[in-house]
């Protein structure tokens, strides 16, 4: 089942481009300075972060900070474009090496570690931009939180919406 995901997921970064009827309905939820952030994401990654936060919707989601994140959360991606074939490398290696992975991703994003450190970076680079760009500090959270593994059961409310917030982006 998980290589019919990856598949997917290799078809929608090829063809997914968002709809100008979704584009107008994030300019509900986004500042001008947020939507600015938004529109320099790849067109398949504000189709990801769309997929995201309409499945929020449909849920019923009405947090404006976990909505924003949704959108938002692979911004930090737009710093340092990856490549197809970069984001091929980074999900082959999670898989396979997942420990070294995360060692790989650390320093700056040049030579072979280039894609690895953008996969593990980019949370917080998101959080940053998005804070500097008017994002509360709490959708700022979920955007830097977007990857961090949760241990357990999820007690606080933040953590609850970060869950959800990271299910989705898992299935989408």
């Amino acid at each position: 089942m998980r290589i019919l995901y990856r598949t997917r997921q290799v078809w929608h970064t090829l063809n997914s481009i968002p709809a100008v009827e979704e584009l107008a309905r994030v300019k509900k939820t986004l500042t001008p300075p947020l939507l600015s952030l938004f529109s320099r994401m790849h067109a398949s990654e504000q189709a990801h972060s769309l997929r995201v936060y309409n499945r929020l919707l449909a849920q019923g989601e009405k947090d404006v900070d976990l909505l924003v994140a949704a959108l938002l959360h692979d911004v930090g991606k737009s710093r340092h474009p990856l490549r197809l074939y970069e984001r091929v490398m980074v999900v082959l290696a999670k898989s396979l090496f997942p420990k070294y992975v995360t060692r790989w991703g650390q320093g700056d994003p040049v030579g072979w570690q280039r894609p690895f450190v953008i996969a593990e970076q980019h949370p917080a680079w998101g959080a940053e931009m998005a804070a500097q760009a008017g994002a509360s500090p709490r959708a700022a959270s979920f955007i830097h939180r977007h990857q961090e593994s949760l241990q357990g059961e999820a007690v606080t409310y933040e953590d609850q919406l970060l869950r959800r917030l990271q299910l989705l982006d898992d299935e989408s």
